[in-house]
């Protein structure tokens, strides 16, 4: 930021100087032709032509310094034909005039005829009464004062400006030591964090930073409850492998002769145990990482190529918007779908119909899924959620498809109902799941 500011600063400054040098000499110089433009006024003012046709002056010329030789302003007029009328100051020099020109117009420039004496010179050409000449008024000044003033200005915006320039850096640099002030406490409260171990950055910090100090105590609040969610599910997880376990070992300490297929039951509930909690915690890791999308009708199919061969007997429709995009990983949706229909299929009596987007101004995206079983009584339409929990132990299963699926949808902010479908009579399950940012 210094480094930015210092050289922005010294840009505008040397612009800003160059061109107020500009301006302010072009005033001096301009005063100075003015001055040499009254003079050769009077001059012209003043000048007749005499008897014997030459040229001459009926007052003479109020400046001193025209009458001091070597003095610095000079005066001559000059006529084809005639001899130079000079000044007393140009003793034994004269200007050197070209007079094969006419100058109707002041014509102004500067000249180093004169060795060491460089002069600002004015002429103008004139045609007096009286006479048929065209003489050439001319007035010359030694540019020493106008250079010296000119210098003089120079020398007052260098200082002025670099003493600015400085002036400025300084609060620059006071404006970003005490604008970046704030921040100095944001790393002590972290340092406080860090050492005395407290959840939160907390303790009185100046406004400029408050955004900054929520959006870190919302990230380490986001950090925490990741960390309890996970030892929640490895707690959880313990718990539900304890049992199987525990029925395993008494049946291989009591020699059981049904070893074979306790084992085989007891590690199918624990393999969907762990099946269970792999995809939470996917599904919390992907949240965390955020833009998931997903094709719904894509996944949809795929899911339906893969439960149409275990359930070749049930019937499949689909209807709906095809260009539905969820916020969901891929792999999760589809899991979350493949459990349901699954679950539709299974229990109905051959018929399923899924729709997609069945309510097309939610802000979520609905998808019914629909069979026509003996439903799910509503009083039970809660607690089938629970992990474990099934209404028909006649058919094979654990209990923890549709927890899982409960689990899954409400990571990613959406819901799952059950209710009593209109058109099939059994079973309606709606998923509502948000919607992808177009």
């Amino acid at each position: 930021m210094m480094l930015i500011a210092a050289g922005w600063i010294s840009i505008l400054l040397l612009v800003g100087g160059l061109a107020l040098d500009h301006a302010l000499s072009g005033i001096v110089t301009r005063n100075f032709d003015e001055q040499l433009g009254y003079m050769l006024t009077g001059m012209i003012g003043s000048a007749e032509i005499g008897p014997d046709g030459e040229v001459f002056f009926n007052r003479p010329l109020g400046d001193q310094r025209f009458l001091e030789p070597n003095s610095g302003l000079y005066w001559q007029i000059r006529g084809k034909g005639h001899e130079d009328f000079p000044s007393r100051s140009l003793w034994d020099r004269s200007l050197a005039v070209p007079d094969d020109h006419f100058d109707a117009q002041l014509h102004v420039y500067d000249s180093n005829q004169f060795p060491g004496e460089p002069l600002r010179v004015m002429e103008r050409s004139i045609i007096l009464p009286g006479s048929n000449t065209k003489w050439m008024f001319t007035v010359a000044a030694s540019r020493a004062e106008n250079n010296e003033q000119i210098k003089m200005n120079r020398a007052i915006l260098l200082y002025s400006f670099v003493a600015l320039g400085f002036g400025l850096l300084l609060m620059a640099g006071m404006q970003t030591w005490y604008g970046l002030f704030p921040l100095r406490h944001i790393r002590r409260a972290i340092q406080r964090l860090r050492t005395t171990g407290s959840a939160r950055v907390s303790g009185p910090l100046p406004r400029e930073v408050e955004p900054l100090v929520e959006e870190l105590n919302a990230l380490l609040a986001h950090n925490e409850r990741q960390a309890e969610e996970a030892r929640t599910h490895a707690g959880n997880l313990a718990h539900a492998l304890k049992t199987p376990l525990t029925v395993v070992m008494n049946a291989a300490t009591a020699k059981a002769p049904d070893l074979a297929d306790t084992v085989i039951r007891e590690a199918a509930v624990m393999r969907r145990q762990v099946d269970h909690h792999l995809a939470r915690a996917r599904a919390v890791g992907r949240r965390a990482v955020g833009q998931s999308r997903a094709d719904v009708w894509p996944s949809l199919e795929a899911v339906l190529r893969a439960v149409e061969r275990l359930y070749d007997q049930t019937r499949f429709d689909l209807d709906g918007n095809h260009d539905a995009v969820v916020a969901l990983e891929k792999q999760d949706l589809e899991e979350i779908l493949g459990n349901l229909i699954e679950n539709a299929a299974k229990y109905g009596g051959g018929s399923v119909f899924v729709t997609v987007d069945a309510v097309r101004d939610s802000s979520l995206c609905e998808i019914w899924i629909e069979d026509d079983g003996m439903g799910i009584p509503e009083a039970e339409r809660i607690r089938i959620f629970d992990r474990g929990a099934r209404l028909d132990t006649g058919k094979p299963g654990t209990g923890l498809g549709l927890a899982i699926v409960r689990d899954v949808v409400e990571i990613y902010g959406g819901t799952v109902m059950l209710d009593e479908s209109e058109d099939l009579g059994g079973l309606l399950v709606k998923l509502a799941v948000p919607r992808a940012n177009s």
